[in-house]
């Protein structure tokens, strides 16, 4: 596969954060990118290079749309690369949760990708591409609190790990990037979605976390977020090797989830507990 900075680029969730990142530096090196947005399309309509496409990750029907605008217009060139990038994620305890905010974070971190990477996999076998799924360090070690996030990413590493070895015949890589707690605003969206969320909850069941919802609120605020560049430029990179990695792990957050993973389940559980104050 050639590495030069050139050719087709589809990303979902590129509207803001890491993906309007990662669209803004890919353009600026050459690519197409077809910006794949929900709802706010951000500043993307002023960046050369860069088209939008409407998509709703979670509509099978939305993603063919998509996916039929991008091979119009793309032709027999077909992707680079399709970056998987959409995403959210749901706060709090587990008998707290929404039923249907519960299974919206599955829609969109799990079931998502895979809408995309069927629709899109003719463009990508056109291209000699590849996949780019964001992954999360609560993939490798869930956290209490963030039980469907840690689920739903940790269900995309599974579902990366078997597509890699489905589509080798094609020899398109299936890579997954694990970027630690990135300085966004999907982590605010998530502490205000949280609050609204814990309100209309059962307050007999909230009286029962007050202590380990207060606990965890003071460890996310002591949290660094990370700058943003980092996990573009990884991406980037991911998007021009000839031979990229299976994974790449960006900042100090995910190279920690690295050591915690294979601790034995005691120490693990407990340094967690002692980390959020549990």
């Amino acid at each position: 596969m050639a590495s030069d900075a050139s050719g087709n680029v589809f990303i979902t969730g590129a509207a803001a954060g890491i993906g309007a990142a990662v669209t803004r530096l890919l353009a600026a090196d050459g690519y197409t990118v077809y910006a794949g947005v929900h709802s706010d399309s951000g500043s993307l309509d002023r960046i050369t290079g860069v088209r939008q496409v409407p998509v709703d990750v979670t509509d099978p029907a939305s993603v063919a749309a998509a996916a039929e605008q991008v091979a119009a217009q793309a032709g027999r060139a077909g992707l680079r690369a399709l970056i998987n990038n959409a995403g959210i994620i749901l706060q709090g305890p587990v008998e707290l949760m929404d039923p249907t905010e519960l299974a919206r974070q599955f829609a969109v971190n799990t079931l998502g990708p895979a809408h995309v990477v069927q629709a899109f996999l003719p463009l990508l076998r056109a291209g000699g591409g590849r996949v780019i799924n964001i992954g999360a360090p609560t993939a490798r070690v869930a956290m209490p609190h963030l039980a469907a996030l840690s689920g739903s990413k940790a269900a995309l590493a599974a579902m990366s790990d078997a597509l890699r070895l489905e589509l080798a015949d094609w020899n398109i890589p299936v890579i997954v990037v694990e970027p630690g707690a990135t300085d966004t605003r999907i982590f605010a969206k998530a502490t205000a979605a949280a609050t609204i969320s814990l309100k209309s909850a059962d307050p007999g069941r909230v009286a029962l976390y007050e202590r380990q919802l207060s606990a965890v609120a003071k460890a996310s605020a002591r949290q660094r977020m990370a700058p943003v560049d980092p996990v573009a430029k990884t991406i980037a990179a991911a998007v021009r090797a000839a031979r990229p990695r299976r994974h790449y792990t960006v900042g100090a957050e995910a190279r920690m989830a690295g050591v915690l993973a294979v601790l034995p389940a005691g120490i693990k559980e407990r340094l967690i507990t002692r980390l959020l104050g549990l």
